[in-house]
């Protein structure tokens, strides 16, 4: 999710000079950064499967798959915190910065319109690539503090939400800062607070490092195949993110056109029907249902509890269609 530069110190732990070759990048960062995406499509793929019906769609949302998705977030937030220190630190790099941050704020934007067309009541109006971009600008004032200080901050920042959540924050202009006392609905809602605090934790850890030389034995050979795979995957996890949802929704999405999951939906539609109805009748009924839900791209959100059934016109123009159909094969 992060593209930054994982420039490393130079033997004597200080940044090198402008005028020397710039060190490589640690492929340890860059491969953990890899392992973070992995673990990113993992989750994501199994919410594709829970939006299309696939397994229930309130599991991907609790339990271990919740720990599963913040831990995956919060390892991208200190990775980019550590990593910015590693770039910029003693001397920020202004125009190295000022890339990385508009690409970064740039492709938060692309996901906050392309959300708003396909989930419009669940758009992703701040997801993990706006608190990377803000924890960034926000992370620059905390380079040359103190490392302890910069810990003290980050556990004030993840305790923020336990004590400072107010009505104030109500308002959606203010979402993004994480006190509001509801839940804003959205497909990854990454508010800056507690997710500051990851970040700050990376920026701390690093300095720390740098002063021990702790990266100078992360130096080791980076040749094997699988060391380049994850560490290539790294340096270009930006991409990665842009690009793997997409496809991985679009594969299952297209799997549902060929093999409509059997649904909790097709089970209740089958019970429900035969009270009045036939056997025959009622399968017929609810596999057109479940089939035009997937065709018209409805079994997902129907799912994700996005529809009104009662209310809504296109599924009483289904109902009524299926009803057709089905009243013609008895």
């Amino acid at each position: 999710m992060s593209i930054t530069n994982a420039v490393t110190d130079n033997d004597n732990g200080t940044a090198a000079p402008a005028t020397t070759a710039r060190p490589g990048r640690l492929w340890v960062i860059d491969a953990l950064r890899g392992v973070a995406l992995i673990a990113m499509a993992s989750y994501h793929f199994s919410w594709d499967l829970g939006f299309f019906g696939y397994i229930d769609p309130q599991m991907v949302g609790t339990g271990v798959f919740k720990m599963y998705a913040r831990s995956i977030a919060g390892s991208f937030l200190f990775l980019a915190g550590l990593s910015l220190v590693l770039g910029h630190y003693p001397v920020i790099r202004v125009r190295s910065f000022a890339i990385r941050f508009a690409r970064i704020a740039g492709a938060a934007l692309v996901i906050t319109i392309a959300t708003w067309f396909a989930f419009p009541d669940a758009f992703i109006f701040f997801g993990i690539l706006h608190a990377i971009a803000a924890a960034s600008l926000i992370g620059l004032f905390f380079l040359r503090l103190p490392p302890v200080l910069t810990l003290i901050v980050a556990v004030a920042a993840f305790a923020a939400p336990l004590y400072l959540r107010s009505p104030v924050f109500e308002m959606p202009a203010l979402w993004w800062v994480g006190l509001s006392q509801t839940l804003p609905r959205s497909n990854d809602y990454v508010p800056l607070l507690p997710w500051l605090a990851p970040f700050l934790a990376g920026i701390a850890i690093a300095r720390i490092a740098l002063r021990f030389g702790w990266f100078d034995k992360l130096r080791s050979d980076g040749s094997a195949r699988w060391k380049t795979i994850l560490a290539t995957a790294g340096r270009h996890s930006l991409l990665i993110y842009l690009v793997h949802q997409p496809l991985l929704f679009g594969c299952v999405a297209l799997f549902a056109q060929i093999l409509p999951p059997e649904t909790p939906l097709h089970a209740s539609c089958v019970s429900a029907c035969a009270a009045d109805n036939s056997k025959a009748f009622c399968t017929a009924f609810c596999d057109c249902t479940v089939k035009q839900l997937a065709d018209k791209n409805l079994l997902g959100p129907l799912n994700a509890g996005q529809i009104d059934v009662a209310t809504d016109a296109r599924i009483f123009t289904i109902q009524t269609q299926c009803t057709m159909e089905a009243q013609a094969k008895e």
